[in-house]
């Protein structure tokens, strides 16, 4: 195992938190931007975790994989969904893509596993 992702979350909700409380301005109007992007009709909440996840992939960031990889397997997406979603983070983010793709899967892997217990 790479990397302890539920683990990874529980690690990053306290500093979240903390940044909730001093920043509540800034941290207000960032959940209202998340809110706005989750809302409409046109794409599910599955499909826009899976973009989430590329993006997080793209720019090489582990928590974002930790959240919407949980946040994709509570929406329903399948491994096969996350492996062609890792496939276009590749083609978008080159070589470094590659090694932030192989711990997303590890996360979501993870994290579903986790859901069926």
């Amino acid at each position: 195992m790479i990397q302890d992702w539920t683990q990874l979350i529980e690690n990053m909700n306290g500093g979240v938190k903390n940044l909730r409380q001093g920043a509540p301005e800034t941290m207000q109007g960032f959940s209202a931007l998340a809110k706005g992007a989750l809302g409409g009709t046109a794409l599910d909440k599955k499909t826009k975790e899976l973009i989430a996840l590329a993006i997080g992939v793209a720019v090489r960031c582990q928590p974002c994989i930790a959240y919407h990889s949980e946040s994709a397997a509570k929406s329903g997406a399948t491994r096969e969904e996350v492996l062609e979603t890792m496939g276009m983070a590749i083609y978008m983010g080159a070589g470094p893509s590659v090694m932030y793709a192989a711990h997303a899967l590890e996360a979501f892997d993870q994290m579903k596993a986790a859901q069926a217990k």
